[in-house]
């Protein structure tokens, strides 16, 4: 009885992430625009892959399996949004806008998000408050 659970929970989660993945293909091939694409790559990376490394891992005989696949499902559950959201953050700096409104046009120059006022790649000066002392 116990195996026929893990069996039904391991396709339930093959199913599920293979959904997400479908999904995730299908959002990078019709999304208009950078950041709505890398969003919908993000959820296969950390969403599909992770599901099906959940279902391998039930479906796995021996422990050093099951460890290995967890492992690389925290791995994958740590790593992949801040992958993506640096990659989304190098295009804002890089001055890659996105689409907005309701028409999806690229947002012209002092409206919408801005990107960040560096100053050839160096951040923005920090002043220290009155009477505060640097380290």
């Amino acid at each position: 009885m116990i195996e026929l659970s893990l069996d039904i929970l391991s396709w339930a989660l093959f199913v599920a992430g293979g959904i997400l993945v479908f999904a995730g293909a299908l959002g990078v091939l019709r999304f208009p625009d950078f950041y709505t694409r890398l969003h919908a790559a993000g959820v296969t990376d950390t969403m599909g892959a992770d599901l099906i490394l959940l279902a391998m891992a039930l479906q796995a005989d021996d422990l050093s399996t099951v460890v290995k696949l967890l492992f690389i499902f925290f791995f994958l559950l740590m790593t992949s949004p801040v992958s993506t959201h640096a990659a989304a953050h190098a295009a804002f700096v890089g001055g890659l806008n996105p689409l907005t409104g309701r028409s999806l046009t690229y947002a012209k120059e002092g409206e919408g998000p801005q990107p960040y006022p560096y100053d050839a790649g160096r951040p923005p000066r920090v002043t220290l408050p009155e009477g505060a002392r640097r380290g």
